[in-house]
């Protein structure tokens, strides 16, 4: 075990997405697990766009990291000793553990076993973490994709969005991408199978999006909001569904941006617009978990990790993923079994 608790500590709070600036390094002693509790020897990290919101003093719906606190992130380690019945030494458990090469826990900051079984630990971060999880159970509880309809996902190449767009396509829909680049649009199209996608930076002109959407959209996921959802929301069918599972394109939400106003296309379509939290769906997470597992198992549903090495290299990572830099979901990997990273 090393001597020292790598970690990485907000020291001020960014006006839009945090960069390397707005961290420190503060290494302590490694902690021991009182009663109840274990210690967690973090393997990955997770960078998710949510970290921008969770540094902000404006966050609507969790408590905003303190200044000196650890960085709030998801990651996947192995129980190095422990004082908890629950969870024993060897044990590989995704949930609340920061940015930090070890992290003192209780049941209260896991939200998953990672077992082997379903493949790499990596692989609990995003196949069978969030980002999986926040597909699958977007598409089930709010747009109920039917047979037929089309829908259209927004960061279609990123973590979220390329696990939405194959579920969508195995309920029978024709699926089409938004991205931020051409080879992201070509790998949609490749890798994700996705019908059709499009660079949004190549223009969101209403007669390229009716090409793309002849039919119209009866599903908008949207992980972007901004300037994007503007232009697809015209194209939007008779009871259409919009899932809004992110607003990354927005820089600032202080003071509110205006856009155009949406209501009156609500009540003549009859729209059903609905925000989803993951978390609001805890109970749902190991049923969903399994059945990732056995789509991957019958190499049906594919999913790309894009893995850095070193504690240090998170801040920039994450900046990184506002800029579209990352090719599929982002990790820091900090251990390798064998040696500090």
């Amino acid at each position: 075990m090393s001597a020292a608790n790598r970690r990485l500590v907000l020291v001020e709070r960014p006006q839009a997405v945090p960069g390397a600036e707005h961290f420190a390094r503060a290494d302590e002693p490694v902690g021991a697990a009182e009663d109840g509790q274990f210690l967690v020897r973090n393997h990955f990290l997770s960078i998710d766009p949510a970290q921008r919101g969770w540094v902000s003093a404006s966050s609507s719906y969790s408590e905003p990291v303190a200044i000196g606190a650890v960085m709030r992130s998801l990651a996947v380690g192995v129980v190095e000793s422990s004082r908890n019945a629950r969870y024993a030494v060897g044990d590989a458990l995704y949930g609340w553990f920061g940015w930090q090469d070890y992290c003192v826990a209780g049941e209260q900051s896991v939200l998953a076993r990672v077992l082997a079984k379903n493949g790499p630990l990596s692989a609990g971060l995003g196949l069978y973490g969030i980002p999986g999880l926040t597909a699958v159970l977007a598409l089930s509880e709010i747009a109920r994709p039917q047979a037929g309809e089309t829908v259209m996902v927004s960061t279609a190449a990123g973590a979220v969005g390329s696990v939405a767009g194959q579920v969508a396509r195995r309920t029978g829909c024709r699926v089409v991408g938004l991205t931020g680049s051409d080879d992201k649009a070509a790998r949609c199209v490749a890798d994700f199978g996705y019908h059709a996608a499009l660079n949004y930076h190549s223009g969101l002109e209403r007669e390229r999006l009716r090409a793309l959407c002849p039919q119209g959209i009866d599903v908008f996921f949207d992980n972007t909001a901004g300037e994007i959802a503007d232009a697809v929301w015209p194209h939007m069918n008779l009871r259409g569904r919009v899932v809004q599972c992110g607003t990354a394109s927005v820089g600032s939400w202080d003071p509110q941006p205006m856009a155009p106003r949406r209501e009156r296309e609500v009540l003549t379509k009859r729209l059903r617009h609905e925000g989803f939290i993951i978390f609001d769906h805890l109970a749902r997470f190991q049923p969903v978990i399994e059945q990732l597992a056995a789509w991957s198992r019958e190499g049906s549903l594919v999913f790309r990790e894009d893995i850095e090495a070193g504690l240090d290299r998170a801040p920039a990572a994450l900046a990184g993923l506002f800029r579209g830099e990352n090719r599929g979901k982002k990790i820091i990997q900090l251990y390798d079994g064998a040696n500090l990273l």
